[in-house]
């Protein structure tokens, strides 16, 4: 997923997204502590619960920087749809849609 270079993003929402992946890593080390007591499994299981958190929190994080992006950029998707409103509107004698690509 390419991110806008025009945008200044703060490394703090991905500081958080370590912060609570080594969170949640560490309390499931500490409850599975409580009923296995080989550090084998322990550690597989932390790994992953802390691996699945920190990429589904990345992955929210890497498209909400995407959707909220201010500047222009060319999406064919949005040129399409105004068209079509354009031209559904002008057949029914509405006024157009506003174009909001910028």
């Amino acid at each position: 997923m390419k991110l806008c270079p025009k945008c200044n993003h703060s490394p703090w929402p991905f500081v958080m997204i370590l912060v609570i992946a080594a969170v949640t890593g560490f309390t499931t080390w500490l409850v599975l502590g409580i009923s296995v007591d080989d550090p084998g499994p322990r550690l597989v299981a932390s790994v992953v619960a802390a691996l699945a958190v920190g990429g589904t929190l990345l992955h929210y994080v890497l498209s909400c920087l995407k959707r909220h992006c201010r500047h222009d950029h060319k999406d064919p998707r949005s040129r399409i749809l105004a068209t079509y409103r354009n031209r559904h509107l002008s057949t029914q004698g509405g006024t157009p849609a506003p174009d909001r690509r910028g």
